[in-house]
């Protein structure tokens, strides 16, 4: 099985009160992408990840990562997650099965989750949600996450971006850290019908899971722990991460 890795970076520092790129905010004196890109490595799932950037940031992050042979794609607009993996299709050969999607600021994931995921066989999308039982503690961080949403027979049905969710649906403790992976086929099929008709105008990448559900599809899920799917928004979050980097 051929499997490539994104890795969404052109975000920037700002709510961390940085002035560099999110994916270099220091972690413990360590650039948070550092971290992930070290897993990706050992994950051994690909040689060559695309990692997605703006055109500000472009060059300081290529730089940051010297020691990685990777290829790099522009988002030159911030459109949302949909629109900055439809930028790196050019990077995808043809012959590519799973596509497997991962975020710059989550610095704990491990090698073995994301080798698991990435080989993991899937029709449409797998995701890899991750329970919480509760927002109390440092689980807090995860509170304006997406939520993982299923029907009566327990299946994925989609995912509520937190600013679009009801009182129903933010109660729900299953999130969403946005680790995706994708049949390659599937995903350059839907890609295009994503819309971006919500409060944020932007294109969700969550919204195929809604999709391939409507086709048909059994999203697949590999469930994570908390700490494993942490990300890193805020100068708050920040500190409660460096408190658990072991």
């Amino acid at each position: 099985m051929k499997t490539k890795i994104i890795i969404l970076a052109a975000g920037k520092g700002t709510r961390m009160g940085s002035e560099l790129p999110k994916a270099l905010v220091p972690l413990n004196n360590k650039p948070m992408i550092a971290y992930l890109a070290e897993s990706v490595l050992a994950s051994a799932l690909d040689e060559r990840p695309i990692v997605v950037v703006s055109p500000e940031n472009k060059d300081i992050i290529k730089e940051s990562l010297a020691l990685y042979d990777w290829d790099y794609a522009v988002q030159t607009e911030q459109l949302g997650t949909g629109h900055a993996v439809a930028c790196a299709r050019d990077f995808i050969p043809a012959d590519t099965d799973n596509i497997v999607v991962l975020y710059c600021d989550h610095p704990f994931v491990k090698a073995e989750s994301i080798s698991q995921f990435g080989l993991f066989p899937t029709e449409a999308v797998t995701i890899m949600p991750s329970l919480l039982g509760n927002y109390d503690g440092w689980h807090q961080n995860f509170y304006h996450w997406g939520r993982i949403i299923r029907n009566n027979s327990g299946d994925v049905e989609k995912i509520v971006e937190f600013k679009d969710a009801s009182p129903a649906e933010i109660a729900v403790t299953e999130v969403n850290p946005g680790f995706m992976c994708f049949n390659s086929q599937w995903l350059w099929q839907n890609i295009s019908l994503l819309k971006n008709n919500n409060t944020q105008k932007e294109y969700y990448l969550t919204a195929l899971v809604e999709m391939a559900f409507k086709q048909g599809y059994k999203v697949g899920t590999i469930v994570i722990e908390p700490r494993e799917a942490m990300g890193i928004n805020s100068k708050e979050e920040l500190a409660i991460a460096e408190g658990l980097v072991s």
